[in-house]
């Protein structure tokens, strides 16, 4: 007997999806693209899309990115391609993919308990703060979730479906693998064999894996669909394989404080903080399960769950977790990792959360008031969601770690005295991206004179602490612009009217702090 929801309730959580997705679609263009992680898989993006460079993704013009595989940039070039430069275009592949990864829980929640519960397991996950977020984020993680989910899947499918249908979901095992592998590498073969392989030897099904999956001929189509890259990559950039599967898939992970990232900083974080991460991205849920574990009627349902005989509940709990026992002793880790294992945690806190009536389990429990309390959770999280979707889109919260603002005032005063924008020290990712790549770097003071030498009066954008690092012949020959997201927009004094920018920008007037004047 499938479970039910009343129409006023199917309604109402109806209406919390469709809000939640229009929300973060029209959010996809509210905000600009921020440092680091954003603006850095933007502007490689945009270099694909402009060189026409398909094989090896680019960090700057000309230095190739070996950190990710390509099938997120190649979503965000296309993007671009149609819908041109912008932030809209850049974010909306991560959309798309998570409506993907919706979609594919739906279908397999109406499959295990009907529709009303596959909406329920829906809402929870489109409403995890992690999902929510990635889910208009430029970050390789969400074709990782796509790929990931659609082989866990599958792969119950592949076991539980009738054999005549089994032969094409073992096949999208393989496919989604082959995702996983274009998304972020032989992590997700990891991410998907950590449980499989639980469940296979819970279970002790090792003969009808054998027989329900096409081992050799799935096994082809995976390598068919992902190795010609990484040959092609090798080949374009030799040395590429060395970086990218001994550096990034396992000092990485096991070298705290790894040196040798060469795009980055380690983040080196205590052992066993991916579980905290977990606490943090899985709200509200995780509060939820966990508030839940006090009442003993939700222990005995969970510990049913566990026994049930097709294994269901071993494995969402399987996959839920792997991301984190994986992670466990990695001391280079990302909140972001924690993705993976978030649509098993959907259909497990619906599972256990929403009155049983499954024909299979021994007893029934109906733990009310779970349902009432999801209905409660998941109204306030919706609130909260658009509310601050306004706030940033009303611009009420200022946008930080971006130089969107300092270019577009480079490009304004710009078009009466040409320059060039000239970052010292260091170039954020966002400044290549919203200057098009025209923002050049000096990394030290004495290249400054160089500019200081040719026929133009250039312009430089120069972090407020790194002031100081600028030698006092240098910093009387510029003049302040404006300050903008902790960045000086500086220019030489040649030829510059001071007064006439006091008039169109009076909220930046010149000088530096503690100086009479410039």
């Amino acid at each position: 007997m499938a479970f039910q929801l009343t129409s006023i309730q199917r309604k109402v959580l109806r209406g919390i999806l469709a809000v939640a997705a229009m929300v973060r679609l029209l959010s996809l263009g509210s905000y600009p693209l921020a440092d680091t992680t954003e603006a850095r898989y933007g502007e490689i993006a945009r270099l694909m899309a402009q060189t026409g460079d398909w094989i090896t993704p680019q960090i700057h013009q000309g230095v190739p990115f070996w950190g990710k595989p390509p099938l997120s940039t190649w979503l965000s070039a296309l993007s671009i391609r149609v819908l041109g430069v912008n932030e809209f275009a850049i974010r909306l592949p991560s959309f798309l993919l998570a409506l993907l990864v919706l979609a594919l829980v739906y279908f397999v929640a109406v499959r295990q308990r009907g529709r009303d519960f596959a909406l329920v397991a829906t809402v929870v996950l489109a409403l995890s703060v992690l999902f929510f977020v990635s889910s208009g984020a430029v970050m390789t993680d969400p074709a990782l979730l796509l790929g990931t989910t659609l082989s866990m899947i599958a792969f119950w499918r592949a076991m539980t479906a009738k054999k005549s249908r089994a032969l094409v979901w073992g096949y999208l095992f393989f496919v989604g693998l082959s995702i996983g592998l274009l998304a972020k590498g032989p992590v997700a073969l990891i991410l998907v064999g950590l449980p499989v392989g639980g469940w296979v030897l819970w279970q002790r099904q090792w003969g009808h894996v054998w027989r329900r999956l096409p081992w050799f001929s799935g096994l082809a189509l995976c390598l068919a669909l992902s190795a010609p890259w990484y040959y092609l990559a090798e080949l374009k950039t030799p040395g590429f394989l060395d970086y990218f599967l001994i550096g990034e898939h396992w000092k990485r992970f096991m070298v705290s404080g790894w040196q040798g990232d060469l795009y980055g900083n380690a983040h080196s974080r205590p052992l066993g903080t991916i579980w905290l991460y977990w606490l943090v991205t899985a709200l509200p849920w995780s509060l939820v399960l966990l508030a839940s574990l006090f009442r003993k009627e939700f222990r005995q349902k969970a510990g049913l769950m566990l026994r049930r005989p097709d294994g269901w509940g071993v494995y969402l709990m399987l996959w839920s977790v792997a991301p984190m026992v994986f992670f466990t002793l990695a001391g280079n880790i990302l909140w972001t990792y924690v993705l993976p294992g978030l649509p098993a945690f959907a259909l497990l806190v619906a599972e256990l959360m929403l009155p049983d009536q499954a024909e299979n389990l021994a007893r029934t429990i109906s733990p009310e008031p779970g349902l009432g309390k999801m209905m409660g959770v998941a109204v306030t999280t919706t609130l909260l969601f658009v509310s601050a979707w306004l706030l940033i889109a009303g611009q009420i919260v200022p946008a930080k770690k971006c130089q969107k603002e300092l270019v577009a005032a480079y490009q304004a005063v710009r078009v009466e005295e040409a320059g060039d924008l000239i970052y010292l020290f260091k170039r954020p990712h966002s400044a290549e991206f919203y200057s098009r790549g025209q923002a050049l770097l000096a990394e030290q003071p004495a290249e400054v004179n160089r500019y200081f030498q040719n026929s133009s009066n250039d312009y430089f954008a120069i972090k407020e602490g790194d002031l100081r690092r600028l030698p006092t012949e240098v910093r009387q020959r510029v003049a302040k612009l404006g300050e903008f997201n902790g960045y000086y927009l500086l220019k030489e004094k040649s030829r510059y009217d001071s007064e006439k920018y006091s008039r169109q920008y009076p909220e930046s007037p010149g000088g530096f702090p503690g100086e009479a004047g410039s």
